[in-house]
């Protein structure tokens, strides 16, 4: 599928639930969220009918998150059922990692071994308080599961916020000097009222590249963007075992390599993360549509694809995207 800006788009990254067991303050308000309805989330036999279609249509990449994909009942098994699809390349999941080390078996079983794991803080308190919770521990121990068992790529990813986890960019860093993992900065992005409530806390990637080559020569690893390692901007310590990206959606916008749509858990189809412009599928998938309405309703949203979000550093308008990320899918 190529958009009228030229671009492939062949990745799909799909929402199973908004449920989380964690409350990461970035992705939820203060004073929680209105959870979607149990007969508002599409069945996995109706994701499996757009995926089927979608990969027809040139999806080469999908990618499960939530909320946490994990806490969904049946979702190691609606993976595996996705791996047999013909023309998927490639099947990866994104999770807060609570639960990774008791389904790290079954999730290799059912295909996966490119991971996705976030991780804001390596420090007990500081992770119990911006996940509102989380036991860290658990998390460790999911991460040295996956890595004993051979998945590749692991990658972490850091949420960068301003007075909360600067102080541990070198910390972070340094994960990468003996283990082979890609350690991810990503800019703190302005969704829906738990972005409203974080004003002020934005961190350029800039400055954090800057922090660690001030201790650490960096390599740039040329070649490596658009590809396995997506929107990220690729380094390396040198003699480092592992990987460094930093994904910089505010300060770089990289919209004109995006190639991707978005289903959300509640069955809408999205084209961009930060514009609230959605196509509603899981209507037409309970009324009755066929396979081409179908087809014609993914074409209607890559020629709905914008060339860019406006969002940037000085001034981030937060009406552009009211949605929680729970909501969107991480």
């Amino acid at each position: 599928m190529i958009d009228q800006y030229k671009r492939d788009i062949n990745y799909l990254r799909i929402s199973v639930t908004d449920r989380c067991n964690l409350r990461c303050q970035y992705c939820v308000p203060k004073e929680g969220f209105s959870l979607i309805g149990h007969d508002d989330i599409l069945r996995y036999e109706e994701i499996i009918r757009v995926v089927m279609i979608a990969v027809k249509m040139g999806i080469k990449k999908v990618r499960i998150t939530g909320g946490e994909p994990l806490v969904r009942r049946g979702v190691i098994d609606f993976i595996a059922t996705l791996n047999l699809i013909e023309g998927i390349e490639d099947i990866s999941l994104t999770t807060n990692g609570i639960l990774l080390e008791e389904a790290a078996e079954r999730l290799s079983a059912a295909g996966i071994r490119r991971i996705n794991i976030s991780l804001d803080s390596l420090d007990p308190e500081k992770y119990s308080r911006i996940t509102r919770g989380g036991d860290i521990h658990a998390v460790l121990r999911g991460i040295q599961k996956v890595h004993e068992m051979g998945f590749s790529p692991i990658k972490i990813n850091i949420v960068a916020i301003k007075g909360f986890n600067d102080d541990e960019v070198l910390k972070f860093a340094e994960l990468t000097l003996d283990k082979p993992y890609q350690i991810r900065f990503i800019e703190l992005m302005p969704l829906g009222f738990a972005g409203m409530e974080n004003l002020g806390k934005f961190l350029s990637n800039d400055l954090i590249k800057e922090e660690i080559g001030r201790h650490y020569e960096l390599e740039p690893l040329e070649g490596d963007r658009g590809k396995s390692d997506g929107p990220a901007d690729m380094c390396q310590i040198r003699g480092g075992a592992g990987k460094i990206g930093f994904i910089s959606p505010v300060s770089h916008h990289f919209c004109h390599s995006c190639n991707r749509l978005r289903l959300t858990a509640d069955g809408h189809l999205r084209a961009c993360l930060l514009l609230d412009d959605e196509i509603d599928l899981r209507g037409p998938l309970r009324t009755g549509c066929t396979n081409r309405d179908l087809e014609a309703l993914l074409r209607a949203a890559v020629e709905k694809k914008p060339v860019g979000h406006q969002i940037n550093g000085e001034e981030r308008h937060m009406k552009k995207c009211l949605k929680e990320m729970t909501s969107i899918g991480g």
